[in-house]
């Protein structure tokens, strides 16, 4: 009987390990998914930074550019709308959306500078567009640093347990920061 006690111990032992791994285990990979959920929001937080920045310098850059480009109107009100459409936006896509659009009417103005060699020449608007320029570097290095977060949320939910885990955790699929095909192409300005 002393060693059926014994070995009826050690087979508790055993399972009671076994439980504890695969408890240990289990909330491992739903701290993992947390983590990863939060990375994207911070790298998010980056990306917004940084269009923040970009949303401050665009009045200033419109400033500088109307005193040249009087008949321009209606590109400077797609620049405000875009802009305000930005901070009225509640979710990450909305305002993904919105940045998309503002990046294509940009470009727009600062090709502005063609059209009007005197503002090409101008101190202010020389050093704002460098500003702008800048910001648009660092919105796409925390764009990609974004994606590569949302890349690794998204592939660990494709796996069976990362599903699983996510879906107890109440994370969903989060959505990339891409440039759409039209942006793609170069803006054409016409006078």
């Amino acid at each position: 009987m002393g060693n059926a006690v014994k070995s009826l111990l050690i087979g508790l032992v055993v399972i009671l390990l076994m439980l504890f791994a695969v408890v240990g285990w289990g909330v491992s990979q739903y701290n993992k998914v947390v983590a990863m959920d939060e990375r994207v929001k911070a790298q998010w937080a980056q990306v917004e930074n940084q269009l923040k920045r970009r949303y401050d310098l665009i009045p200033n850059l419109v400033e500088t550019v109307k005193g040249y480009a009087k008949h321009e109107r209606k590109l400077f009100e797609k620049i405000a709308e875009a802009r305000t459409r930005y901070f009225q936006a509640k979710t990450v896509p909305e305002k993904i959306r919105t940045s998309r659009e503002l990046e294509g009417v940009l470009s727009r103005l600062l090709l502005l500078r063609e059209a009007y060699p005197e503002l090409k020449a101008n101190e202010s608007f020389l050093k704002l567009q460098d500003q702008l320029e800048g910001t648009e570097n660092r919105i796409a290095v925390e764009r990609r640093r974004y994606n590569e977060a949302v890349r690794e949320l998204n592939t660990y939910r494709r796996t069976v347990f990362g599903r699983f885990f996510a879906s107890l955790a109440g994370i969903p699929e989060a959505e990339y920061f891409e440039i759409e095909e039209e942006e793609k192409e170069a803006p054409k300005v016409r006078f």
